[in-house]
């Protein structure tokens, strides 16, 4: 499975070439399940397109297209760096890349986050990112999932979002999770256009 070939359109929003170069070593990274598994098994928190084989990284598209569509629009684009959105975009290509561990589980990790940001922290070097890019990304991760920071036995596991990079991150990921927002996709799990 050639992993930066599946990721090619959304490798393409990074304008740095440099970024784009991490970015691709950073999906070689990611466990083989990420590309087969459903983004939900219940089907509670997610849109059709999200449900069954290749849901997860259906789901990984649609936020990271929903989040390149926000930062062409001037109003909201202009709030940010151009760096700040390629950074942006990478967490969010990143953001579910181990929800089931880094070695698959039964089960979704409500820790996912965290195991994701420390993957980029743990690798930045070797992938060529500076600490404070790593950082940024990292930390963006780490609170994707907004208010949702209480684990199923009811402990606090993670932070909620506090910059405006990480509640973009956290936005963009709450949409492509929505039922009523549809993102057409075609047989090779491209988003058409």
């Amino acid at each position: 499975m050639n992993k930066k070939e599946i990721f090619y359109d959304e490798i393409n929003y990074i304008k740095d070439e440099s970024l784009r170069k991490s970015l691709g070593k950073l999906i070689e990274l990611l466990p083989d399940y990420f590309f087969k598994e459903a983004a939900s098994s219940t089907g509670k928190y997610h849109p059709k397109y999200a449900l069954g084989e290749g849901g997860l990284l259906r789901h990984t598209k649609a936020a990271v297209r929903i989040g390149y569509e926000l930062l062409q629009d001037l109003s909201i684009g202009k709030k940010y760096t151009s760096h700040e959105k390629n950074l942006m975009l990478m967490a969010l290509l990143l953001h579910d890349g181990f929800k089931k561990g880094i070695v698959e589980e039964r089960y979704t990790r409500f820790d996912h986050p965290l195991i994701a940001a420390k993957i980029v922290m743990d690798n930045y070097e070797k992938v060529g990112l500076t600490k404070e890019d790593a950082t940024f990304i990292s930390d963006a991760i780490k609170t994707h999932m907004g208010d949702y920071t209480v684990d199923y036995n009811g402990n606090e596991v993670l932070d909620k979002p506090h910059t405006k990079y990480q509640n973009f991150v956290h936005m963009c990921d709450f949409l492509a999770s929505r039922k009523c927002l549809l993102v057409p996709f075609d047989e090779h799990n491209n988003i058409e256009i």
